[in-house]
């Protein structure tokens, strides 16, 4: 039995009809949070079962209630394979709210008091979500929109084609310490700071699983692109993944891959054994420090002029941009200057390139035996001598 990051007991488990062994999470009080298993359960039935405050994060892609009136055709008349299953129909929206109600409240109670949630809807139900989510004392961060490169038509031209759906990401709570990747994501966004419209594919092509007979799997599989920003914005490797309506295994398959760990919950046979398939065939990073999230906040700060103090650039040294376009001079006290324009190398940096902010160190260049180098290796340089010095 060894420690989860948690501090609760981790214990191996046998998993449900396999001879795998699987970890789990023994809450004080004896309750036992099964750690990269599925469920097979109605998922508030499961969630009654799972310890309190014992994960860190929930993706969430209950029913939508598309209240299809029919058959759904495409001009030639050839039929649509629609969502109409009989777990996203609900006999009215209030039977609809209810579900809603019930299936947060028992998320909550099982969510660690900095936990956060993520649920994805349409039109069709995700404002009566958002509603419940605050009457039951969420706090909601941000609404995300994700963008379909390749969006299904609107096949009967009566209405724009629905090209995006939407993620709420909520806290437990308002006081809630919430992760927040926030270093790590700009850094895979050009050091831009990410949007909150997300631009990505549907599921299509290899990723998308079939049945026997060629058909879908499950016909809402979202996309690993999706799963995988989501976990990486507001999660650490380690934490548990919860999915009450884990489906087709997405959430599991990118926690695995991620290093994180995953708790699923299905009451479908089907979509079960297509998930468990798919994350045995999902292969984790190997190397630890590839998971690790970018954290520049807790570096040191290291202003500019530290590095003429230092003599690490002498007064005078010529700064330029990649491509040799823009060229600045270093003064004494640390600021740059640009023509007859004096600033820190980020205002000048923006006015070089007529933009509203920039990020100097990631712009501007020095050479160093006639190559060029960012600047920033020099301020890697001093924070280095003061990790050494145990600043």
């Amino acid at each position: 039995m060894s420690i989860s990051r948690t501090g609760a007991a981790v214990a191996p488990r046998m998993s449900l009809g396999s001879k795998r062994t699987e970890p789990r999470l023994v809450s004080p009080a004896g309750a036992v949070l099964p750690l990269d298993t599925i469920i097979e359960s109605d998922c508030i039935a499961a969630l009654e079962r799972l310890p309190a405050g014992s994960v860190d994060l929930v993706f969430a892609d209950p029913p939508y209630n598309l209240q299809l009136g029919g058959d759904l055709h495409r001009p030639d008349n050839s039929m649509v394979d629609a969502v109409d299953d009989d777990w996203d129909k609900f006999a009215s929206l209030r039977d609809y709210d209810d579900f809603t109600r019930a299936w947060l409240a028992a998320v909550r109670r099982v969510m660690k008091p900095d936990a956060t949630l993520w649920v994805i809807g349409s039109y069709h139900n995700i404002f009566r979500v958002g509603a419940t989510l605050q009457d039951l004392g969420y706090w909601i961060l941000n609404d995300v929109v994700w963008r379909k490169t390749n969006p299904m038509p609107n096949f009967r031209g009566k209405r724009f084609t629905n090209a995006h759906e939407t993620l709420i990401w909520a806290a437990r709570e308002q006081r809630s310490r919430y992760t927040f990747n926030y270093e790590a994501l700009k850094a895979g966004n050009d050091d831009v700071q990410m949007r909150s419209d997300w631009l990505i594919p549907l599921c299509t092509g290899g990723e998308r699983l079939k049945d026997g007979d060629g058909r879908k799997a499950h016909p809402t599989q979202k996309p690993e692109a999706l799963l995988a920003r989501v976990l990486m914005a507001a999660s650490r490797p380690g934490d548990v993944v919860l999915d009450p309506f884990f489906g087709s295994g997405t959430t599991g398959a990118v926690a695995k891959k991620l290093g994180r760990h995953f708790v699923g919950i299905e009451r479908d046979r089907d979509y079960i054994a297509h998930a468990r398939e798919r994350i045995a065939l999902a292969s984790p990073v190997g190397d630890a420090d590839m998971l690790a999230p970018s954290e520049k906040r807790s570096e040191p700060r290291i202003p500019f002029a530290s590095v003429v103090e230092r003599a690490l650039l002498q007064p005078g040294a010529v700064l330029t941009d990649g491509n040799e376009r823009h060229q600045a001079r270093v003064r004494v006290d640390g600021s740059i200057m640009l023509g007859d324009i004096v600033g820190s190398i980020h205002k000048i940096g923006a006015l070089a390139q007529g933009l509203p902010a920039c990020n100097g160190w990631t712009f501007w260049h020095y050479k160093d035996n006639g190559k060029l180098r960012l600047i920033d290796d020099l301020r890697a340089v001093l924070r280095k001598e003061l990790a050494a010095a145990g600043g």
